[in-house]
């Protein structure tokens, strides 16, 4: 430490008027802030490995002469086990999306465009940072390659499959663990390999910009990895559609620095490094947990075997993962009983409401079942479609549902302040020129359709009986009678359901029988 003060004081001329030491980051790294009495701060670390900070400096320098969002090295020792970076404050990534993780995967927009402003500056890091880049200088290697893998495969299969109870074939499980490697390092690259990209190593400016830390493991290799690292981490519980969107937001990014291959060989080759990356993770959680009896480590095995359980699935419907053996291996492992979730089927609760695991909506782990609605499984809907006028009142629910939609169309222009259509009404064809050429009630009616259709569908789904849908103008005449004698048309024609119209104030009753 006191050699750390010393560098400080070389570099700002007087001693810090405040000294913190950081949260420690897993590493034998050291971190600390020392503020000076402005209040202006800077990060000093102290390392233990001259190489792994060598590594950390050059790229460091490397990538801020690219412009590229990464802590800026100020001052660094003669034997480089020290130096000052600039410091890009307290918040990371990891904690500015705590809500969604605790929430179970349920993240707000303002944590969504935060992941997604990171996974698009992802790709600047990985082809402009490695422009030019000196490979030598990584530490504790240059390059991803087969050795490389090789040692992470082995290193699940000692620290994790033989702690567990299955049984396998050595030789039969090494071979396909080269076919594998050769298959990971099958391309070459010159993307550079952050290794150790995660939430965690993502701070967060006021303004909501991602910089990049703790890159000194990084290394020449394939940008698959880095993507699969941050998307597939099981503790962060990314749900399918938030996952898919950064992957879009990633593979589009990239085309901006890169030829990218064409994207169906690009889901395929991630996919490849997905199954790779939770192969070591899990040889990961099964030392730091099984045998070094970390908590927080045996709680991350159960989601991670799920993402393994997921990816062994799609496997078997679109064939991505070559390797027999290891595959049949993997599917034993997730089969054991201690690995298997809990299945959530209909029952009745102690309060009296029925649980159902019919549910239409997808559900969330967090929430369990779904209690059971008196109100499902009835059917056949029968919808029913009103025109009235406002000055006499909204038409009454005689289902005892309370309603449905009630629309106002007195927004849109009226045919009935001209003569011409003071005797018509909406179902008259010059009324229905008029509204369709000036256009405003098309406009109106698009919103009503879509609406209209998604209630639809889902009440046909749930197997409700009745949905309401109301029209109102000043007059019950022109705008409304339009609007509820279109919409009832296009329900029936979309979904072939008893669509029910009355136009009240015009006395006319229609049925659309049920197809």
């Amino acid at each position: 430490m006191e050699k750390l003060l010393e560098l400080y004081r070389e570099w700002h001329g007087s001693e810090p008027a405040k000294t913190e030491q950081l949260p420690g980051a897993g590493s034998n790294r050291a971190y600390y802030r020392l503020t000076d009495e402005e209040g202006k701060s800077v990060i000093g670390c102290v390392g233990t490995s001259r190489d792994e900070n060598h590594a950390f400096v050059y790229l460091a320098n490397h990538f801020t002469k690219r412009k590229l969002p990464v802590p800026q090295v100020l001052a660094v020792s003669s034997d480089e086990l020290r130096y000052l970076q600039t410091d890009l404050g307290s918040v990371s990534l990891f904690d500015a999306i705590r809500g969604g993780r605790e929430a179970g995967g349920r993240y707000t927009v303002k944590e969504q465009e935060l992941l997604k402003r990171t996974i698009r500056e992802l790709p600047n890091m990985q082809f402009r940072g490695a422009r030019e880049l000196d490979f030598t200088n990584c530490y504790p290697q240059p390059e991803f390659d087969t050795e490389g893998v090789l040692f992470d495969l082995n290193y699940f299969k000692y620290c994790f499959l033989k702690a567990t109870e299955v049984d396998f074939h050595e030789l039969k499980l090494e071979a396909d663990f080269r076919l594998l490697a050769k298959d990971l390092t099958a391309e070459n690259s010159d993307s550079f390999l952050y290794r150790d990209f995660q939430a965690r190593n993502v701070m967060i400016d006021d303004e909501g910009n991602p910089y990049f830390i703790d890159f000194q493991g990084g290394r020449r290799g394939p940008y698959y990895y880095d993507l699969a690292s941050f998307l597939w981490q099981a503790s962060a519980k990314y749900p399918d559609k938030l996952r898919s969107d950064l992957v879009d937001e990633y593979y589009n990014a990239a085309l901006q620095f890169s030829e990218m291959p064409k994207r169906d060989v690009f889901d395929r080759r991630l996919r490849l490094f997905v199954f790779f990356r939770t192969l070591q993770v899990l040889g990961a959680y099964g030392f730091r947990g099984y045998f070094e009896r970390k908590q927080h480590f045996i709680e991350s095995i159960p989601p991670a075997i799920q993402n393994l359980r997921e990816l062994l699935s799609l496997d078997q419907e679109k064939e991505l993962l070559p390797y027999p053996y290891l595959t049949d291996v993997l599917r034993r492992l997730c089969e054991l009983p201690k690995y298997q979730q809990i299945e959530v089927v209909s029952q009745t609760r102690a309060d009296g409401y029925k649980i159902t695991d019919n549910n239409p909506y997808k559900a969330h782990p967090k929430d369990g079942p779904a209690t059971f609605s008196k109100y499902d499984g009835k059917g056949p809907l029968v919808v029913k479609v009103f025109s009235f006028s406002f000055l006499k009142g909204i038409p009454e629910d005689e289902s005892g549902n309370g309603g449905g939609y009630v629309f106002d169309c007195r927004s849109t222009h009226n045919p009935g302040r001209y003569e011409p259509y003071k005797q018509l009404t909406g179902l008259d064809e010059p009324v229905i020129r008029f509204l369709e050429d000036d256009g405003e009630i098309l406009t109106f009616l698009d919103s009503v359709y879509k609406l209209a259709d998604a209630h639809v569908a889902r009440y046909i789904q749930r197997g409700f009986t009745s949905l309401m849908f109301c029209f109102g103008c000043t007059g019950g005449q022109h705008r409304s009678v339009y609007s509820a004698q279109h919409l009832a048309e296009h329900i029936h024609e979309k979904f072939g359901v008893e669509v029910r119209i009355c136009h009240r104030e015009q006395n006319i009753k229609q049925v659309l029988p049920k197809v």
